[in-house]
């Protein structure tokens, strides 16, 4: 974190300063990211941005475009390589070193939002170590993790959570890897935030969405609509 410019400083493209502005949630799958980004933009005007639906639906052509420059193939190697015979270490290292180009697609996403309110991103793709150089201060991201008893919940409560959507030889062991997998991912962000003074907050359950998001609007405090804010 640098100056009030962070973004223009850093040689990132930033037209309308709609990066060096936004606020930023990351962390662990399951954590309710999105639940939170969309309770605050109701309750205090802002705009969300969910990294996963523009990924899911905006991002596949530049996807393509990576891979031939890099000379890979061009299609995805099948459910089984990615999901039964790949290692949960190996899945995780995979994922990781994809989140910087994924970031700059975000970016790009974002510089073209422009709004006289904050801009709330979400996703775990928003990593600490990557926004941490568009922003002028910690305190415009949080990660948040959820704890292995809150991710159980999830698993029981969310049908997308508990099913991969692809037809694979042993779903048990799939399963297994890939949840393995995203307990690393998060186990990597929170050290990442940690080491750059970003705020954690751990997700066991205890707490609804409704407070999850209390927390949040409490540590973005400086940055939210004050004549919005609910006593």
């Amino acid at each position: 974190m640098t100056s009030p410019d962070s973004a223009a400083d850093s040689g990132i493209w930033d037209p309308f300063g709609t990066l060096s502005r936004a606020l930023w949630i990351g962390g662990g799958q399951w954590a309710g990211k999105s639940a939170v980004a969309r309770l605050l933009a109701v309750r205090y005007g802002i705009t969300a941005y969910h990294y996963d639906f523009h990924d899911a639906r905006g991002h596949n052509d530049r996807r393509i475009a990576r891979r031939l420059a890099l000379g890979e193939p061009v299609t995805d190697p099948g459910p089984d390589k990615v999901w039964v015979r790949t290692t949960p270490e190996e899945m995780a290292a995979e994922t990781l070193a994809q989140f910087p180009a994924r970031f700059a697609w975000a970016l790009d996403d974002l510089r073209a939002l422009v709004s006289g309110r904050p801009i709330l991103a979400e996703g775990w793709d928003l990593r600490p170590e990557l926004v941490a150089s568009v922003v002028d201060s910690p305190r415009r991201m949080v990660v948040m993790v959820p704890t292995p008893g809150f991710r159980r919940h999830q698993l029981d409560r969310l049908p997308r959570a508990a099913s991969l959507g692809h037809r694979v030889s042993d779903p048990a062991r799939a399963q297994a890897n890939r949840l393995a997998r995203d307990r690393l991912v998060a186990e990597d962000a929170a050290r990442s935030a940690r080491r750059l003074g970003i705020r954690v907050i751990e997700i066991d359950g205890h707490q609804d969405t409704d407070a999850g998001a209390g927390l949040v609007a409490d540590h973005f405090a400086p940055y939210l609509p004050q004549q919005d804010r609910k006593a």
